[in-house]
């Protein structure tokens, strides 16, 4: 078998189709690692999303932002924004079963030495630690989807403490797993920088390269983070290369990490979006 991951798709389900053909997935064989954002801003959501989840225990996906964003939106929780491109997945015959399948994908996922997040991790957390915060948020989507959408927008608190607890536990949890692109060594977040990471003087590193971080034991795999394209620095991999911004759709065999394979995409969206 072959683990493949592959980077934010945003609806970009001609790419991902294409990509599928040139790393020569086989179902039968296979696995395809999804760092999330599956939908929105591509012209592709629905096919996108059925694609992916077509492929069955093939497919192994953690929920980005974007995706939370289209749950919250389908459970009533918010509004669609002006540049979201979801219509197609919520007008669409299949739009429960497919909405039900997103909502049990994990925040995060473990196998032997690798972990795959959508953004990051504060230095504070262990690989252990990370899980058990995600599982936290999956039991509060299973248990009432529209209470957790209806609080989990806001940029508070921005520190991490392991005393946080409840609503403000899960937000923190949601914004780091999702949203989370640089951090100060202590925990404390700043989920207003989208593009390159501040120069110093500044405390805010991206979260990966934090000397002393507690997850340094496992492989991170990501996306989220498409100013900065291909990194595979600090025992990470990111992925997301900026597909839906008119950059390419990559994939990366997790076994041997040969050459990273990417399919060119045409652009959808202006530069500066979240």
């Amino acid at each position: 078998m072959t683990r493949y991951a592959v980077g934010d798709i945003q609806g970009c389900d001609e790419e991902l189709q294409t990509l599928l053909e040139r790393l020569k997935f086989s179902a039968d064989r296979d696995q395809v690692w999804f760092v999330g954002d599956l939908v929105n801003r591509g012209p592709d959501s629905l096919p996108a999303l059925r694609r992916v989840r077509s492929l069955g225990d093939n497919a192994v996906v953690v929920l980005g932002n974007h995706d939370l964003h289209l749950l919250a939106v389908a459970h009533g929780a918010r509004r669609p924004r002006p540049s979201d491109t979801l219509e197609e997945v919520l007008a669409a015959p299949d739009r429960d079963v497919l909405l039900e399948w997103l909502i049990t994908r994990p925040l995060a996922h473990a196998e032997g030495a690798d972990l795959m997040v959508h953004a990051g991790l504060v230095p504070q957390w262990t690989v252990a630690g990370t899980l058990a915060l995600a599982r936290e948020v999956g039991e509060a989507l299973r248990h009432d989807p529209r209470a957790l959408f209806e609080h989990m927008y806001g940029n508070e608190p921005d520190r991490w403490d392991e005393r946080l607890a409840g609503v403000q536990r899960l937000r923190f949890a949601i914004n780091v797993l999702t949203r989370l692109r640089v951090c100060t060594a202590d925990g404390r977040v700043d989920l207003g920088v989208k593009g390159e990471p501040p120069s110093p003087p500044s405390p805010l590193r991206p979260w990966f390269a934090h000397a002393e971080r507690a997850s340094r034991e496992a492989r991170v795999i990501f996306g989220h983070w498409s100013a900065l394209g291909l990194v595979r620095e600090h025992g990470v991999i990111g992925l997301d290369t900026g597909c839906v911004w008119g950059g390419a759709l990559s994939a990366v065999d997790l076994d041997s990490e040969r050459a990273v394979i990417s399919v060119p995409c045409t652009g959808y969206q202006r530069i500066g979006a979240d």
